[in-house]
């Protein structure tokens, strides 16, 4: 085991059940400027968050409040609240992996593209369910990048993926 090791097993003050009802530190508000746009950027005091170590550190930060269930940023040592805008996860890139569309999401994670998750709101705009049933909405470069797998048959547009149609449903954010 190495040093690194032994800090990430590390209970944070975030695993502590209570962690969420302590009252931010003196002189300090839980209430935050930080904003998630509809578009699936972040904004801090009306100003894009421009560096993208930290857009992945708050889109992997944001989760639900366990008591309010509004959103906050929580890195496991402090937590604040933010305005979600739209959706809280977003898809912010597609890669081409032997042919099948690989989903960069907002936070870094990777996740194969399942095309029955796939839909489509009334203003054209894709999302894709999640493990668990969370929408991810696609960003507009998203949506261009799945382009490649996009197709239109008598069943509607949908995606070619190994040989096989699936159209897009309705429905999404």
């Amino acid at each position: 085991m190495t040093i690194g090791d032994d800090a990430r097993a590390a209970p944070k003050p975030g695993d502590h059940p209570d962690f969420f009802r302590l009252p931010p530190p003196p002189g300090r508000s839980r209430e935050s400027t930080i904003v998630l746009s509809k578009e699936g950027r972040f904004f801090h005091e009306g100003a894009p968050v421009e560096h993208p170590g930290m857009q992945r550190a708050f889109a992997a930060w944001l989760r639900r409040h366990p008591d309010d269930g509004r959103y906050i940023l929580s890195n496991g040592y402090d937590w604040s609240y933010l305005t979600v805008e739209g959706s809280s996860r977003f898809v912010q890139g597609v890669r081409n992996v032997d042919g099948r569309p690989l989903l960069v999401l907002l936070d870094g994670s990777e996740v194969t593209l399942q095309p029955a998750a796939l839909c489509v709101d009334s203003a054209g705009r894709l999302s894709v369910a999640l493990e668990g049933g969370e929408l991810a909405a696609f960003t507009p470069a998203a949506q261009l990048q799945l382009s490649p797998w996009l197709f239109e048959q008598s069943e509607g547009i949908g995606t070619l993926v190994d040989g096989v149609f699936s159209p897009i449903q309705p429905g999404g954010s």
